[in-house]
């Protein structure tokens, strides 16, 4: 209803928050799993979020009138029928005239596979590039190798000097017997009208060669995130930041500048774990970032966006054992470095779209989301500076705000704030909006249980006897507990105390609500992805939880299957 883009963004951060772990744990398992002890279990990001992904791929693959052709067939073949997968693949395949044998795998196949850029080769005299790509999928409980996915790579090519979309005369498949024109056409057919198509990527390795470029290309791949898959592809920050300037698709400008945060970031968790002093920010970064706050002719959403840092759950993806001390650390070096590298070019735009009024800054429209988006993720990085003045205007927001949006950024900006100001907008918010009302009541549950403040654990535990909270409310029970696991630092700190606060909880909810617990077990499931020291904490409350008498199957299931993985 606002933007296509951001609502895309929005998708693929929630998938690689959570779906790309569960594909990376003990518990991946295909969209149509073949087995389970328990059906509850299978609610999942993989089936939900994944299976989404999938129903979208058949889209880009088939253009937006052979989808909907595909679902005309559909609903006339099968309405009021109970139908399966392959039964929607059929109709899509049949009212195309299409081969759709191979993308059954995404159905069969558990784990999120990698597409590789291999090589690019660029002639300057024939006008042409060669595309390499290489795709693997790493084994899985039962699946100890997977065969070659059906895979949309949507490509678009920029000028390198112009920095505007190129328009190849042709795209060829180059194969050892022959070369196959896939694509002649002297316009490419895209999403949104962009110069842009999806590249069919069905083997372990294939080049394609695109004809006819009028200058050298820098390579825009994978746009609007076309296929639920990791990309490894090298490049350097300066061509990160030519196409977050660039880049025609918005979803790959934000992610250019999301490549270019990950790198930074890692590199600092490095340095933490040799025990150097961090390093000052590269002026290309924080250029970059300067940039989209003085680009005001963009979406606002899009810019804000563009300004938040990845999480710690996709930063997490990245390594290959998670640090959470000296990730955290890395993360809060960069937004500070950030927010005092611009503090002039962020008060500009958060006064620029700071609208208080209850006539005017509450509206639903996207001009009005926007500037909120856009001012309170400027309040979250400024609030890293523990700066006065800006702690004043976030409290201000807080007990003032002219709409839930800001009243609730303005809290959850000082909630990892020691001071009193922290008390009176948690207090603000429970007495003027939260009491009386449950869905906000998460929400508050929520502020507090992820706050990185001192005796954390300490105050999440009170509010477990707290009037308005009960275990027995499966929403509360998410807000406060599962919220709890997403404080990586306090979850995870090194006395094993927040592992053992949540083992005593899911054996308080398994006897109240099984499937709840089996939910909240899943928190453990990627415990072999931290050092030594954190699994063994973790794993002594997997097997405390497993040798509890009346264990229910639902949890047992999920439990069981972190600790044989």
């Amino acid at each position: 209803m606002t933007s296509p883009a951001v609502k895309r963004i929005e998708d693929v951060r929630l998938l690689r928050d959570s779906q790309f772990s569960e594909d990376n744990g003990p518990m991946a398992h295909p969209i149509r799993p073949e087995s389970y002890i328990v059906m509850d279990n299978f609610y999942t990001d993989t089936v939900y979020s994944k299976g989404a992904e999938v129903i979208r791929m058949y889209q880009t693959l088939l253009g937006k009138d052979g989808f909907r052709k595909g679902m005309d067939l559909y609903f006339q073949r099968h309405d009021g029928d109970a139908v399966t997968c392959d039964d929607f693949r059929a109709a899509m395949a049949d009212a195309n005239g299409a081969d759709l044998e191979q993308f059954e795998r995404w159905y069969t196949q558990a784990g999120t596979p990698t597409v590789k850029v291999e090589k690019i080769t660029y002639d300057a005299a024939g006008k042409t590039l060669e595309l390499t790509l290489s795709q693997k999928c790493g084994p899985s409980a039962g699946q100890p190798s997977k065969d070659p996915f059906h895979i949309p790579v949507r490509v678009g090519l920029l000028g390198k000097t112009s920095g505007q979309d190129l328009v190849p005369e042709g795209v060829l498949e180059l194969r050892e017997a022959a070369q196959v024109w896939i694509f002649q056409s002297p316009v490419f057919i895209g999403l949104h009208g962009k110069c842009t198509r999806a590249l069919i990527f069905e083997n372990l390795c294939q080049t394609f060669s695109f004809k006819g470029l009028s200058e050298e290309p820098v390579l825009s791949v994978l746009r609007g995130f076309s296929a639920p898959v990791k990309l490894e592809m090298e490049r350097s920050d300066e061509e990160l930041a030519f196409l977050m300037a660039k880049d025609s698709d918005d979803f790959n400008r934000w992610e250019a500048g999301q490549t270019l945060f990950t790198r930074a970031i890692l590199g600092y968790v490095s340095q933490a774990q040799r025990g150097e002093q961090l390093a000052a920010l590269s002026v290309l970064m924080v250029d970059a970032v300067r940039a989209i706050l003085k680009d005001e002719k963009a979406d606002r959403s899009l810019r804000a966006y563009a300004l938040v840092l990845p999480s710690l759950g996709t930063l997490g993806e990245s390594m290959g054992v998670i640090d959470p001390d000296a990730l955290i650390a890395s993360v809060k070096h960069v937004k500070s470095g950030l927010a005092a590298a611009l503090r002039s070019e962020m008060e500009a735009v958060y006064t620029a779209n700071h609208d208080s009024s209850p006539s005017t800054g509450v509206g639903p429209d996207a001009v009005a989301v926007g500037k909120r988006r856009l001012k309170n993720t400027v309040l979250d990085y400024m609030m890293s500076l523990k700066d006065d003045a800006w702690r004043a205007k976030a409290l201000e927001q807080a007990l003032y705000g002219a709409c839930m949006t800001d009243v609730a950024a303005g809290t959850m900006a000082l909630a990892d704030d020691n001071t009193d100001a922290r008390n009176k907008a948690i207090g603000n918010f429970y007495d003027k909006h939260a009491k009386g009302n449950d869905l906000i009541l998460c929400k508050w549950f929520t502020m507090q249980a992820v706050a990185d403040v001192d005796g954390a654990l300490e105050k999440v535990d009170a509010l477990l006897s707290h009037p308005d909270f009960t275990l027995k409310n499966p929403n509360k029970c998410r807000a406060l507990v599962s919220g709890f696991v997403a404080n990586m630092k306090h979850f995870h700190a090194k006395d094993g105390k927040g592992y053992k606060w949540l083992a005593d909880r899911v054996l308080e909810i398994d006897k109240i609500n099984p499937q709840n617990a089996a939910g909240i077990c899943t928190s453990f499931s990627t415990f072999r992805r931290y050092d030594a020291e954190r699994q063994t904490l973790i794993k002594a409350q997997l097997e405390r939880m497993l040798q509890t008498e009346g264990f229910s199957k639902d949890a047992y299931e999920i439990v069981s299957r972190s600790l044989n993985a």
